[in-house]
């Protein structure tokens, strides 16, 4: 499997051997100009956030792939343009929901996104399972409930302390985490955040944090 990170939440997956499709999970408006990514299959939206789904991007997406589907939560259709909202395939409104997505095993678990403030309302979260071994939690720091080999791990964020990232990292303890979700962070401070989970990360898992539009195999 391979995985490239774009910038802030979005990410494909891939696989070298061309068995399965290509994968995109949130091209949001903090991810990098996509018009370079290549072929892609599948999009997966974890929520309606600007950060996570921008029209203008899944457009281009559109237009260079017209086959693309698409998958998203509860919430998404609110974040598409009309055309988009007819190929959307929802993906659990409560609970857990399975599909094959490109080739590949996708689960996605639905909660809350985490919250930013208490006067906000409440929206939905997928978090998504990917080939039983890649766990992207949108905005909630959700468990997988059974292991996972690779966490994308968000960093920054309105709503997000970097001793719950600890934490959460603790708590999944993959044998490898992708920080990602640091778009809003100033370059020192994705260093510190880094830095301070590879510290503080359990026995076993390592941290690797890949530049910008360069793959890594897992």
């Amino acid at each position: 499997m391979r995985l490239t990170h774009y910038g802030h939440a979005c990410v494909v997956i891939e696989d070298p051997s061309g068995s399965a499709g290509r994968i995109l999970i949130d091209p949001g408006n903090l991810a990098v100009d996509l018009d370079g990514v290549g072929d892609i299959d599948a999009v997966l939206i974890t929520h309606e956030h600007p950060d996570h789904i921008e029209p203008a991007k899944l457009g281009g997406l559109r237009r260079a792939n017209p086959a693309l589907e698409l998958y998203g939560g509860p919430g998404t259709p609110e974040a598409l343009p009309p055309e988009e909202r007819e190929r959307l395939a929802v993906l659990s409104t409560d609970g857990t929901d399975q599909a094959t997505v490109a080739g590949w095993e996708v689960t996605a678990t639905t909660s809350i996104h985490a919250t930013i403030y208490p006067a906000l309302p409440d929206i939905a979260n997928n978090a998504y399972r990917v080939a039983g071994r890649v766990w992207h939690p949108g905005d909630a720091f959700v468990l997988p409930g059974q292991r996972v080999e690779v966490l994308l791990l968000p960093i920054g964020a309105p709503w997000l302390k970097l001793a719950e990232a600890v934490d959460y990292l603790r708590a999944v303890a993959p044998d490898l985490a992708i920080p990602i979700h640091q778009g809003g962070l100033a370059p020192a401070h994705r260093e510190l955040h880094c830095g301070l989970l590879a510290r503080f990360a359990p026995a076993g898992t390592e941290l690797l944090a890949p530049q910008i539009g360069v793959p890594v195999d897992v």
